[in-house]
């Protein structure tokens, strides 16, 4: 995949934003968030998981719903750069 493809028009995001992942255990729902930009609109792309997009279109985060039921450990992140 050429990553140089998937880079959106900066210009759209509020700041340099960090890249956040949240997980409640209570909902069992695990959220992670691109870029601080107000939600417009949301899709279930896949049943139960949730891509909210900006008004220009442009995720802001992913919502991955019974996120136990999906993942063996929700809680454990694993971060990578390459």
């Amino acid at each position: 995949m050429n990553f140089q493809s998937m880079h959106w028009p900066r210009k759209h995001l509020k700041s340099e934003s960090t890249m956040k992942v949240k997980y409640d255990k209570d909902m069992d729902v695990l959220y992670i968030s691109f870029n601080e930009n107000k939600i417009k609109e949301s899709d279930e792309g896949k049943p139960g998981i949730v891509l909210d997009y900006d008004k220009q279109g442009i995720i802001v985060g992913i919502e991955i719903l019974d996120a136990s039921k999906k993942m063996k450990y929700p809680t454990k992140i694993e971060y990578e750069m390459a």
